[in-house]
């Protein structure tokens, strides 16, 4: 019995690694679509007891301490509201979201690099104005040649994305996991169409 308890217990905190919780701003919306707010449960029960966020949906499993039984929190709310940064950072990462994961030139969504349109051998700077996303086999074509001189065309221009329109388009790539409880909280300040 007693090996049965300890075994069951070093297992346990493996598998509620997988109850990852929600974090909602105070107005109710995520800190970030994409990649999607999440905290790790233990996270959230520390929040919940330093009273910092309330506690708006559960899992269906518990954690225990020796006189204490909580079930897991799976969509938590900040009790302060976090202003939003206008600014956006120029990282590869909201580079490749402001393209949509796609190559510019091509379309396509396998093996993405960055590309300089005006080579930095020709006084291309890097820049939101200046840098796409490409895919391996477009940007070997280019080369370090201009567009002209390549024949190859982008899908749209490139240029500065606004933190909204970043946020925006973060909702249209969802991670693999997402629980029930979370749905309502993701999509509710969607516009709806006719």
């Amino acid at each position: 019995m007693d090996g049965d308890f300890r075994t069951s217990f070093v297992r346990e905190p493996g598998s509620l690694k997988h109850h990852p919780a929600l974090v909602l701003n105070a107005d109710y919306r995520p800190l970030s679509y994409y990649p999607l707010s999440l905290w790790p449960w233990q996270d959230a029960i520390k929040a919940a007891f330093l009273e910092r966020v309330q506690i708006v949906a559960e899992y269906d499993a518990w954690v225990h301490s020796p006189t204490t039984r909580i079930r897991i929190p799976s969509v938590v709310v900040l009790k302060d509201f976090v202003k939003p940064q206008k600014r956006v950072a120029f990282t590869r990462f909201n580079l490749f979201l402001r393209d949509e994961f796609r190559c510019q030139y091509c379309g396509s969504t396998g093996d993405l690099t960055f590309d300089h349109v005006v080579p930095r051998a020709r006084g291309g700077r890097t820049s939101w104005e200046n840098v796409v996303a490409a895919c391996a086999r477009c940007n070997l074509a280019k080369g370090s040649r201009s567009l002209r001189d390549c024949g190859m065309s982008l899908r749209k221009p490139p240029r500065r994305p606004g933190a909204e329109e970043l946020k925006n388009m973060g909702r249209k790539f969802p991670p693999n996991h997402l629980h029930g409880t979370w749905l309502d909280f993701l999509y509710w300040d969607a516009e709806l169409e006719d």
